[in-house]
């Protein structure tokens, strides 16, 4: 059986953490990530058959999670309490591959949290938002939280509406309306940890793989791990330009004429938010 600590999705795990660390995006014990993995690829380097113990599903209190739409799945997902700095360095300790139960009421520890840790306090939210994200796209496999220094501070200061927060990201770069044509969703301030504000974000996760979570960060969900981060990227860039213009008059802006335009190019136009924009119907789909 091959060495875990060489298995290239362990790998990029690890460097995508100390990138999001790098970037202010997850200081401290801040954000989470989980990774829905290849059950044929983990078993080159892990025996499936043995669990190392059960792990009931827990934020900042019991879960009422009902993971049976993913249960048999395996996720490889940071731990609780632990620093993005140092999963790359100690992965062992700092993450984890869980498989979740065929009751769906728990998760079976194959590997990691050798320190006696368990998966993040949000992995019931993350669960959610997966299941509500296979339901779209089957291909999903990915759930990163952080929180992007400019999406954070844009929040405090901007309508929160996503028709209006949505148009003003598109408006801040030429590639925004084409990475993410859906816009984002946007929930209020809500208690962290819990399955409420999970519930909350897997109903927006339906409809945005970017949700907003006021005050607080992002939620983001893709394929792959690259095209997660490079799309809460393209926000927090998007975000950062917005919050060094302030309030100065704009003179140059990308209309929503413009928008159309790059919808018609990208051929995005059964993804794109059309609701989104202000154009005569000629100028839509």
């Amino acid at each position: 059986m091959k060495d875990i600590l060489t298995a290239p999705f362990l790998i990029e795990f690890e460097k995508t953490a100390s990138n999001m660390y790098r970037l202010g995006w997850d200081e401290r014990n801040g954000g989470n990530i989980s990774y829905m993995l290849d059950e044929k690829e983990v078993a080159e380097y892990l025996d499936l058959n043995h669990v190392i113990r059960d792990i009931p599903f827990a934020g900042i209190q019991s879960s009422s999670l009902d993971a049976r739409p993913v249960a048999g799945k395996i996720f490889l997902v940071t731990g609780t309490g632990k620093y993005f700095k140092n999963v790359e360095s100690d992965p062992e300790t700092n993450a984890g591959i869980i498989r979740i139960a065929k009751d769906g009421s728990h998760a079976e520890l194959l590997w990691g949290y050798k320190d006696g840790g368990r998966f993040t306090s949000e992995l019931p939210a993350h669960l959610m938002s997966h299941m509500a994200r296979l339901a779209v796209d089957p291909e999903n496999r990915v759930v990163m939280h952080c929180h992007p220094t400019n999406t954070l501070a844009m929040t405090y200061v901007h309508p929160l509406d996503e028709k209006s927060f949505s148009h003003t990201l598109w408006t801040m770069s030429t590639e925004c309306v084409v990475v993410f044509p859906e816009g984002v969703g946007v929930l209020p301030w809500m208690l962290c940890g819990t399955d409420e504000i999970g519930v909350a974000t897997a109903e927006k996760m339906h409809d945005f793989r970017i949700v907003l979570w006021t005050n607080h960060g992002i939620y983001g969900a893709g394929k792959t791990l690259d095209e997660t981060f490079g799309l809460i990227e393209t926000v927090e860039k998007a975000a950062t330009i917005y919050n060094i213009i302030g309030t100065r008059p704009i003179l140059n802006n990308i209309s929503d004429e413009n928008m159309a335009e790059l919808i018609h190019i990208f051929h995005i136009e059964d993804t794109v938010r059309w609701d989104f924009l202000d154009l005569p119907e000629d100028k839509k789909h």
